[in-house]
């Protein structure tokens, strides 16, 4: 397990006296304040929160120590950590994404297909990037598509759906000429 998790990105700035847009990645968003202070990614800078309000899918709030828009501004973009530890754990069949990341994916086969670099949710659900000698593939983060999660053995198990390739339209032959 990760010793830290991703909980939020801010967006950017919102008023002219320093408070920030954050995409909240937390089941509740406005959760993304309620761990304590977070932190950037390289873990050097702490920001503490005070939500001051939500509009729009992001979370409002001030950041101690900001207090104008620029500076707001230039934190554009920081992703906010907290410690893994300060996490409720996860319900059974349930998984915090940062868990996902790094573990090795092998098919039903047990082939060894790489091993998972990101989570991705686009909105219709968490879609996984999974990385091998192949290359890169997403597979929704499914039950019928990844049936075996096993945090403790650093594993999943997938079974990628069936491709669906695209073919003629009804009534029109291989996309060729008709002859007129």
């Amino acid at each position: 397990m990760s010793g830290r998790v991703c909980v939020g990105v801010i967006l950017g700035a919102h008023g002219l006296k320093g408070a920030v847009r954050i995409k909240s990645f937390t089941e509740r968003p406005a959760d993304v304040a309620a761990y304590g202070a977070v932190e950037d990614e390289a873990g050097r800078r702490r920001f503490r929160l005070r939500l001051v309000g939500e509009a729009k899918g992001a979370v409002m709030a001030q950041i101690e120590g900001v207090g104008e828009r620029d500076a707001a501004e230039a934190l554009k973009g920081l992703k906010l950590y907290v410690a893994r530890s300060v996490l409720p754990p996860p319900e059974e069949e349930e998984y915090y994404c940062s868990d996902l990341v790094g573990l090795a994916v092998e098919g039903v086969d047990g082939r060894a297909m790489g091993t998972v670099k990101a989570v991705f949710d686009f909105g219709g659900g968490d879609i996984l990037e999974v990385v091998g000698p192949q290359g890169a593939v997403m597979l929704p983060f499914t039950k019928a598509a990844v049936p075996v999660v096993d945090i403790a053995g650093g594993r999943l198990v997938v079974e990628p759906p069936v491709e669906v390739e695209a073919g003629p339209e009804d009534g029109e032959e291989d996309g060729g000429n008709d002859g007129e």
